[in-house]
C-alpha cells in the first residue's frame, strides 16, 4: 500500500493523491450502482458512504486508521466494490472497510477477490426467499424529529424495498401550511439544506419528495383517518407529536383503518421502551402493536452503560445531561408549567429534570435503583452531552475503559450505536449529523485513584442521532431488516 511520504518529491506525493482521488471516484460510482440497482448499501467501518464527496470518502479512510487500527486503502475498497457489482447478492448492508481489512490479512488464502467475497458473503446470495416486502410508513406530527425522519426515510428509499413514507398527518392542511412545511423540510438551521427536491402538489394535498408522493392528511384525532382511502395498508405509524404517551392513548392510532403498529418517538408508559442495539430482541413482534423508542438521552447513555455493566459491573452512579434547549422551553421569559423552563432558553443555563436514569432500567434491568439523573438545558440549538459518573465493581484504568468502548464501537451488536472519538479538539457542533446515538469522547475519560470510580463523557446529536435509532427500530418492527455484514 502506497502512502504519502514527506521524503518524496512534491510531484510524487501529488500524483499519488490524484491516484487516490481517481480510486475514490470509482468507489463512489460502485456505491451508487450497488445502492440503486441492487439495494446494497456500502459503509466504511459503519460510516455511511452514500452521497459522500471524494474528499469525504478519503477522509473516512484516513480516520479508520486511527480508530479501527485498520490501514485500509482506497485502492482495495474500490476494487472490492467493483467486484461486488458482478455478484448476485440479496439486498444488504455491507461494511467494505471490514472486507478490505480482512482481504489484506487473508488474501494469500484466495485466488481472487471474487473468491474471497463469495467465501465471506455465504448466505447473501440473492433469492426469492430474501425479497423484502416494503412497509408503508405514516408520520403523525411533523416537528423536529418528524422532518428529520422524513428526510432520512426518503433518502433511504432506494428502490422501495424497506420503508416507504406514504403520508404525514398534521392538525390542519392548507395551501399556506403545505408551502410552509415544505420550506421547513428543505431548510434547517441546524442540519442544513435537504439534499433533494421538495415540491408541493396543492391540488392533491401532497408533497413530492425526490419523486415520492407523500400525502398530507388533516386530523384532530388519531382514529379519524381512513388511511386505506390513500392506498395505505398495514402501515407502521410513527407518532412524533409528544401528545400521546400511554398505551391507551397510542392504541387510538390502531383504530384507524390501515394502521397495524405504532412507534412513539418519546418514552412510553405501559409499552415496551426500546433502545435499538440492546433490547429489541426481547420484543414480541407478532403480538405487540405499540412500541416506544425511549428518549434521545436514554439512547445516548444506554449503549455505554451496557458495555460498562457487562464488563466491569456498575455499583451505582449519577448521570448529568448537558442538553440543548428544545421547543418546550420559552425563547423569552414567560409562563411555563414546569419550574425554571419559563426562563429564556437563549440566555440561560436551566436546571431541569430528566427521566433517563429510570428509563434506562427498562432497557438494562440490572441497573434498577443504581442510577440518579438530572439535566441542565444550555443555550445551544442541538448537540448534547451526558456525563456518567460511575462506581464499578472491578478495578480499571483509563486505557482499559477506552479500549472496552473502542471494541464495542467496532465489533458486536452496538457498532451502529457507539462512535469512538479520539479527537482532542472535539466540541458539540462536531457531532451534529452523527449517525450514532452515543459519541464517546475518549480524551475526557477519568478514572479515580482507587480505580473504581470512573467518569465518562458521551456526546449525542439529540435530534439526528436519535432519529437514526427510531428508523433502525422501525425497520426491526416492520421486519424489513436487510442482511448485514459488519
Amino acid at each position: 500500500m502506497e502512502i504519502l511520504d514527506k521524503n518524496k518529491t512534491y510531484e510524487d506525493n501529488l500524483n499519488l493523491y490524484v491516484k487516490r482521488e481517481k480510486a475514490a471516484v470509482k468507489l463512489i460510482s460502485s456505491i451508487g450502482y450497488l445502492m440503486y440497482e441492487k439495494s446494497i448499501e456500502l459503509v466504511l467501518f459503519r460510516n455511511p458512504l452514500v452521497d459522500k464527496s471524494i474528499s469525504e470518502v478519503l477522509n473516512l479512510h484516513a480516520k479508520a486508521k486511527s480508530i479501527a487500527f485498520n490501514p485500509v486503502d482506497i485502492f482495495d475498497t474500490s476494487s472490492l466494490a467493483k467486484e461486488l457489482k458482478t455478484l448476485e447478492i440479496a439486498p444488504s448492508k455491507i461494511d467494505i472497510g471490514k472486507l478490505a481489512a480482512e482481504w489484506n490479512k487473508e488474501k494469500s488464502n484466495y485466488t481472487s477477490q471474487a473468491d474471497f467475497l463469495k467465501a465471506k458473503l455465504i448466505g447473501f446470495e440473492s433469492s426469492e426467499n430474501q425479497n423484502i416486502k416494503p412497509k408503508d410508513i405514516v408520520l403523525f406530527g411533523f416537528g423536529r424529529i418528524g422532518r428529520l425522519a422524513a428526510r432520512e426515510l426518503v433518502k433511504q428509499a432506494g428502490k422501495g424495498q424497506q420503508l416507504r413514507l406514504r403520508a404525514i398527518v398534521t392538525r390542519t392542511v392548507s395551501e399556506t401550511q403545505m408551502v410552509k412545511r415544505a420550506a421547513l423540510l428543505r431548510n434547517d438551521s441546524v442540519h442544513g439544506m435537504f439534499s433533494g427536491s421538495v415540491d408541493v402538489d396543492i391540488e392533491n394535498n401532497a408533497l413530492i419528495i425526490n419523486g415520492q408522493i407523500v400525502k398530507m392528511i388533516e386530523a384532530n384525532n388519531p382514529e379519524d383517518v381512513d388511511y386505506t382511502e390513500y392506498g395505505i395498508n398495514d402501515a407502521l405509524l410513527i407518532d412524533n407529536t409528544g401528545v400521546f404517551s400511554t398505551r391507551e392513548q397510542l392504541a387510538r392510532h390502531t383504530q384507524a383503518k390501515g394502521i397495524s403498529k405504532v412507534l412513539l418517538t418519546a418514552p412510553g408508559k405501559e409499552v415496551p421502551n426500546v433502545v435499538y442495539g440492546i433490547n429489541e430482541d426481547t420484543l414480541d413482534l407478532e403480538n405487540e402493536t405499540i412500541f416506544s423508542a425511549a428518549s434521545c438521552t436514554t439512547n445516548a447513555i444506554s449503549p455505554i452503560l451496557y458495555v460498562i455493566e457487562n464488563e466491569l459491573g456498575i455499583v451505582k452512579g449519577h448521570i448529568e445531561t448537558v442538553h440543548a434547549y428544545t421547543n418546550d422551553q420559552n425563547l423569552l421569559d414567560n409562563m411555563h408549567k414546569k419550574p425554571r423552563r419559563g426562563r429564556s432558553a437563549a440566555v440561560n443555563m436551566v436546571i431541569t429534570s430528566t427521566g433517563a436514569g429510570n428509563a434506562v432500567t427498562k432497557v438494562i434491568p440490572s441497573l434498577k435503583d443504581k442510577l440518579t439523573a438530572n439535566a441542565v438545558r444550555v443555550p445551544t440549538p442541538n448537540g448534547s452531552l451526558a456525563i456518567l459518573s460511575l462506581e464499578v465493581n472491578k478495578t480499571t484504568s483509563v486505557e482499559e475503559v477506552n479500549e472496552l468502548i473502542r471494541k464495542a464501537a467496532l465489533q458486536g451488536k452496538l457498532v451502529n450505536q457507539i462512535k469512538y472519538e479520539n479527537d482532542p479538539e472535539l466540541v458539540s457542533t462536531d457531532i451534529i449529523g452523527n449517525i450514532c446515538c452515543s459519541v464517546f469522547d475518549s480524551n475526557a475519560t477519568i478514572v479515580s485513584v482507587d480505580k473504581k470510580n470512573i467518569v465518562l463523557y458521551v456526546w449525542y446529536d439529540n435530534e439526528f442521532g436519535y432519529t437514526k435509532q427510531v428508523i433502525r427500530l422501525a425497520k426491526h418492527i416492520a421486519k424489513v431488516r436487510r442482511l448485514i455484514y459488519y
